[in-house]
């Protein structure tokens, strides 16, 4: 059913007259009113080709009056009648503005380049165009329907214009963007198209009416205010020559680290906003008053601005998109982005009602009863007293959010902790600190910090949060499990910080989690380190999602998207990579602390981790490789060892072989190409640090083969070269990512080579002589339950030795199971005394549970029982018939 106009007059006499004045062509509009308006629609409204030719800009402006008339009409009925959403709305009059501009722009153009000629740029002698920069809601096309037009005029270069009447290009596009401004902002008797509002260009009104790109960039590093950011971050060229602007404005609206002082800039322009509200009474106003759009929008934002530089995903124009986008990423909980969305829809429908009014420019609710029962029937209520407590319930709900989001003032603790460190020298340290519950030790060190050279030479920027956080740390470290371990690593941990006081700034905002940072320092060694080399981790102690179960289908489209959203940009993608792997890791440590994952399960949490990055790394390493022969490359990553078992650890290496199956002449040397990249991908290091350190030496011929194999070439050097201990290594191989046709015949080679016949007795002899060497560059110690006799390692050469030994006969041992799988099932086939194999079984879990409680825990290496050595000793003897080398 098409709306109709005359049953929505009554809530905008504005409508109404220009309805009873004629003012609307009603065939033109019944016909828009059928669906939402596009592009296209605002093309045919009139002969926009022939005014330009003509020159006629009397005629131009008139013609773009009427459209504006038509258009507003259009949504105020199909909004009013409940057929537009409000996404519709503000996309249908950021659309007009848009066309408004750009016909305007080509006018101006064209008028000015009669006269003066065409604007050529001294450096680059190409022809020169004006970019025109929308601002604020126009940018993120959100525009409300009285809005004004917040724009940026940037063109290229300097230089001068080739016609007889020769101008400068910075005079000639001052020209065209006066003339600009005057098409769409002059009152006339049609009235106006967009009221244009300059003030947000460099220097405000002081400032030059257009710029070059270079000038820009020169003022947004070297006077750019933080309210600035805010303004950019929405910003979006509207005219069809972008230029370089958006590169030149990205590094300065998102920086590439974690800006949490963004949370004071934040505090600073709100209070003015909060103080002009006061001052001019606008509580009111559903924009500017508490709980209004402005807060939504900053609550959006300010996660855009501390975050957008390292998760590409976040920069963003709209402020839903934006909340969703928080949301999804876990940065908002789902439950609080629903709010905010729900209260900015509500507010932003209210806005438009507002203006639909009598078309002006206004957020502020009505004081006449009339108006204000009119208000409350176009937003579905029965009467304004039930709209004003919906409206008053969601405004509420901003508030608290945006309060939660703002956090305290800022200032530095006023506590015992503060006026300590304030007051601290060598002679009370012991005392103060000893009443805290800290040793000697612990009081000396904080003295000496205190009185250090180091602490003399902070910054300016990071003196004063130094000395805010600081007594914080103190009162959590004391608060912790172990306050003598805590408080040194958490000092360090603010010592390696300081030089970018905005994880400082991160600390002293929040509180709480300043209290878990130095819980896990108390905690974890390893951890601490950890964090100290990625302190932009310090996030995720925010993250809803933290204690969450790893959720890999949702984090792999996360990912997916961050690094599509990289672009042709290879280190912000592979800083991005990093970003991303460093957090689940970082995840996985704190949940492992808390006691959620068992040493198996946690080893599969973080190969499933290594598979996701390597094949994101793969594809983004042959995404960089320069006109590749086909468009996906025929090539696979197959994990050996730990990585292949399944049983990686923290900090383990990736053990890798490439291959190939391609007859393009330019195979071997594009896929040598992608092996070195994908190499740089996962070892190089950059701002964000390393992913894996990966060994490579298990492919054929080791260090002296080449880099890439062919199927052919492996599989011929496997069946006709290879050593039994390399046949060890591949039962323990799989396929992790790349062409899935050349994983599934790297799996019928492996299955082929491992249930080959054997001289069982031949096999002894080879797999004990391997363990042998292994014991003689690694001497066994008992405290080491890797290489101890009866350790791991002759776990995992019983569980070798059975696969090569049996598997031809019982395949099902060619299974990527993982060693006590394995085991357990060779047991129950009688291949090993399940007795036996039971008691290694339970000693190979000891010992892993001792390896990791040694990496991620305090605990020095410690020797596991004798009994356990002991019954692997006793399933080695049964197996190979004489005792492990690794015990003579």
């Amino acid at each position: 059913m098409i709306p109709n106009p005359d049953s929505v007059r009554r809530f905008s006499p504005w409508l109404a007259r220009q309805l009873d004045g004629g003012r609307l062509n009603r065939e033109r509009l019944s016909r828009w009113l059928e669906r939402p308006l596009d592009a296209a629609d605002l093309a045919a409204f009139a002969d926009w080709p022939s005014f330009q030719a003509a020159g006629d800009e009397a005629v131009l402006s008139a013609a773009l009056r009427v459209l504006r008339r038509h258009v507003l009409a259009q949504i105020m009925v199909r909004d009013l009648c409940g057929a537009a959403s409000l996404d519709e709305v503000t996309r249908s009059i950021t659309l007009l503005a848009d066309f408004a501009v750009n016909t305007a722009l080509e006018f101006a153009e064209s008028r000015c380049r009669t006269l003066y000629g065409t604007p050529i740029g001294r450096h680059s002698g190409k022809e020169q165009h004006l970019s025109v920069v929308a601002m604020g809601k126009a940018g993120g096309f959100e525009l409300n329907v009285s809005s004004d037009l917040d724009l940026i005029f940037v063109y290229p270069e300097a230089g001068e214009t080739d016609g007889r009447r020769s101008r400068d290009n910075q005079e000639f596009f001052t020209k065209v963007g006066q003339k600009l401004i005057a098409l769409l902002d002059h009152a006339e008797s049609e009235g106006f198209v967009f009221r244009t509002d300059m003030r947000l260009r460099p220097d405000g009104d002081s400032g030059a009416l257009v710029i070059s790109e270079t000038a820009l960039e020169q003022y947004l590093v070297s006077q750019g205010r933080e309210w600035e950011r805010y303004a950019w971050c929405k910003a979006r060229v509207v005219t069809p020559h972008e230029n370089g602007i958006a590169a030149l404005v990205r590094p300065f609206v998102f920086r590439r680290y974690l800006d949490y002082r963004a949370y004071e800039a934040m505090r600073g322009l709100h209070r003015q906003i909060r103080a002009e509200v006061s001052r001019k009474g606008l509580h009111d106003n559903i924009k500017l008053g508490a709980g209004g759009i402005r807060e939504i929008e900053f609550a959006a934002q300010i996660f855009q601005m501390i975050r957008g530089g390292q998760n590409r995903a976040l920069q963003l124009k709209g402020t839903q998109e934006t909340l969703e986008k928080l949301a999804e990423h876990g940065i908002l909980d789902a439950e609080t982005a629903r709010g905010l969305l729900d209260a900015y829809r509500f507010l932003r429908r209210c806005e438009h009602r507002l203006q639909y009014w009598d078309d002006r420019q206004t957020q502020t609710l009505p004081e006449n009863e009339e108006q204000r029962q009119l208000l409350a029937e176009s937003m579905g209520f029965a009467d304004y007293p039930a709209f004003s407590g919906c409206l008053e319930q969601h405004r509420a709900r901003v508030s608290a959010v945006f309060a939660d989001v703002l956090g305290g003032s800022g200032d530095a603790a006023e506590n015992d902790g503060g006026s300590l460190w304030q007051q601290l020298d060598a002679a009370n340290a012991a005392d103060t600190l000893g009443k805290l519950g800290f040793q000697a030790a612990s009081a000396q060190a904080l003295a000496e910090l205190k009185h250090s050279s180091w602490y003399r030479r902070l910054s300016a920027a990071a003196l004063p949060l130094f000395d805010a956080v600081l007594p914080r740390a103190i009162e959590a470290a004391a608060a912790s499990s172990q306050p003598d371990t805590a408080l040194p690593r958490l000092t360090e941990f603010l010592k390696t910080v300081s030089r970018r006081p905005s994880y400082l700034a991160f600390l002293q905002q929040h509180p709480a989690a300043l209290a878990q940072l130095a819980e896990l320092n108390a905690q974890s060694g390893w951890l601490s380190d950890y964090l100290q080399r990625h302190p932009a981790l310090l996030d995720e102690l925010l993250s809803a999602q933290l204690m969450q179960p790893l959720d890999w289908q949702t984090l792999e489209q996360n990912l997916a998207a961050a690094l599509d959203a990289c672009g042709s940009d290879t280190e912000a993608a592979m800083d991005a990579l990093r970003h991303f792997q460093h957090a689940q890791i970082f995840r996985l440590a704190v949940q492992d602390l808390a006691g959620r994952w068992s040493v198996e399960s946690l080893s599969d949490e973080l190969s499933r981790l290594a598979d996701l990055v390597l094949a994101q790394a793969l594809r983004g390493a042959w995404r960089s490789i320069a006109k590749p022969h086909r468009p996906e490359p025929q090539f696979a990553v197959i994990g050996y060892g730990k990585l292949g078992g399944k049983e990686l650890g923290y900090s383990s290496d990736l053990d890798l072989v490439y291959l190939y199956e391609d007859e393009h002449p330019d195979a071997a040397d594009t896929y040598a190409k992608l092996a070195r990249r994908l190499g740089t991908w996962l070892s190089g290091s950059t701002g964000a640090g390393t992913l894996y350190d990966i060994d490579l030496r298990l492919r054929p011929n080791g260090d002296a083969g080449f880099l890439v194999h062919s199927l052919a070439a492996f599989e011929k050097y496997q069946r006709e070269e290879a050593w039994t201990w390399e046949h060890q290594a591949l039962s323990r191989a799989r396929f992790i990512c790349g062409s899935r046709a050349i994983g599934g015949a790297f799996e019928r080679i492996r299955r082929s080579i491992l249930a080959g016949g054997r001289d069982t007795a031949a096999l002894r002899e080879d797999i004990a002589a391997m363990r042998a060497k292994i014991a003689a560059s690694h001497p066994p110690q008992p405290e080491n339950v890797k290489y101890a006799a009866g350790g791991i390692v002759d776990v995992e050469f019983c569980v070798q030795y059975l696969i090569l030994a049996h598997s031809r006969r019982h395949p099902e041992l060619l299974e990527n199971y993982g060693n006590i799988a394995l085991l357990e099932m060779a047991a129950r086939r009688r291949l090993a005394d399940p007795q036996q194999a039971a008691a290694a079984v339970a000693a190979y879990r000891r010992f892993r549970y001792l390896q990791h409680r040694t990496s991620l825990h305090d605990q020095q290496p410690e020797a596991a029982a004798a009994s356990d050595y002991a019954a692997v000793r006793s399933l080695w003897r049964s197996l190979f018939g004489s005792e492990t080398p690794a015990a003579a």
